[in-house]
């Protein structure tokens, strides 16, 4: 009876970790393309000359995240990061022109 207990328990164990392995590789593979796309977007602002300081702290605070295992953290800080470089872009490539529309008195 206690035997049967136990090859239970170590069957629950193992399926609860054949699920979990999977489901942390998925959570990774999330973080390093936002990451990743983070990164090609604060470069690109780089190019601009427009880098965002916020920009670049989220994308420190993903990494931190992700070495602490906090993959849905570290996800999320990523892809406020893209969202943030993006933003920048948009600015520094708006801004470009539209400073001759203005008037000057």
């Amino acid at each position: 009876m206690m035997r049967a207990a136990i090859k239970g328990a170590m069957l629950a164990a193992c399926l609860l970790i054949a699920v979990a392995v999977p489901a942390r590789a998925a959570l990774e593979a999330d973080f390093k393309a936002a990451y990743a796309a983070a990164e090609a977007a604060e470069k690109e602002a780089g190019a601009l000359r427009n880098q965002w300081i916020t920009a670049e702290a989220q994308l420190k605070a993903a990494k931190q995240a992700a070495d602490k295992g906090d993959f849905d953290t570290a996800t999320a800080s990523a892809r406020e990061a893209e969202a943030l470089a993006k933003a920048s872009i948009f600015q520094a490539t708006s801004e470009k022109e539209r400073w001759k529309d203005a008037e000057i008195h």
